[in-house]
């Protein structure tokens, strides 16, 4: 078991001090990815967490190499709160899988500093989009001793290899898909979608209701006749 060390939350803070977006747009995206990643894994033993701070290393002072993803997915560590992703309290298990949603606060260098530091601590794929341009691109690898594969607008749609969802634009932007063909949904979107459910299944059920009242009201007139309607 790790020890934390005496400053362990100061080399080791919850917060970077930046906020999870810079807008509502760029928020909604982080919601989207956060919520319908959970939903698709939550069978299986995988941790997502949106603007999470990970900590790849542990160290005894001095700076400490860390980012957080929009989003991100750990397969093989379990779901649960945690104030930061400190990898080697997680079996040394690294995100596989990040994103990242851009704003116009964010330049080009920064995204350059995020891919190599995802590619240095162990990131099998990593996403990003621009929900304004809808500029996308991608880096996947099979292994962690491989290159990179570059995945753009040209290789779309595109199916991430370890998560199976895909990837498509159109001319309103971005979408993706679960494994089964369904659209990745805000969850505003999944509650109304709910509400309609119910409102389908209430109205089935008065209408069987309704259907078995006027069974019975069949079956007591033949009865009246004289007639037995189970032997009909």
């Amino acid at each position: 078991m790790v020890q934390a060390s005496p400053n362990s939350h100061l080399l080791y803070p919850d917060s970077d001090g930046k906020p999870m977006a810079d807008n509502t747009m760029q928020y909604r995206w982080i919601v989207r990815l956060v919520g319908n990643l959970k939903r698709l894994l939550k069978d299986q033993i995988a941790f997502v967490a949106g603007d999470l701070l990970w900590y790849p290393v542990q160290v005894d002072q001095g700076t400490v190499p860390s980012q957080a993803p929009d989003a991100m997915v750990v397969l093989g560590r379990p779901d649960g709160d945690r104030g930061s992703y400190q990898q080697w309290k997680e079996e040394n298990i690294a995100p596989q899988v990040v994103f990242e949603i851009i704003s116009p606060s964010n330049s080009a260098a920064e995204m350059a500093d995020k891919q190599l530091f995802y590619q240095q601590y162990g990131v099998m794929e990593m996403y990003f989009y621009d929900p304004k341009s809808y500029n996308f691109w991608g880096l996947v690898r099979e292994a962690h001793t491989q290159n990179f594969s570059l995945i753009t607008a040209l290789n779309i749609p595109w199916t991430s290899p370890l998560l199976q969802i895909r990837f498509e634009l159109f001319d309103d932007g971005l979408a993706v898909f679960y494994p089964d063909g369904q659209p990745f949904r805000d969850f505003e979107e999944l509650a109304e979608n709910l509400d309609q459910a119910q409102s389908e299944l209430n109205q089935a059920q008065a209408e069987l209701t309704q259907a078995q009242a006027e069974r019975e009201r069949a079956f007591a007139k033949l009865r009246e006749l004289g007639i037995d309607p189970t032997t009909l």
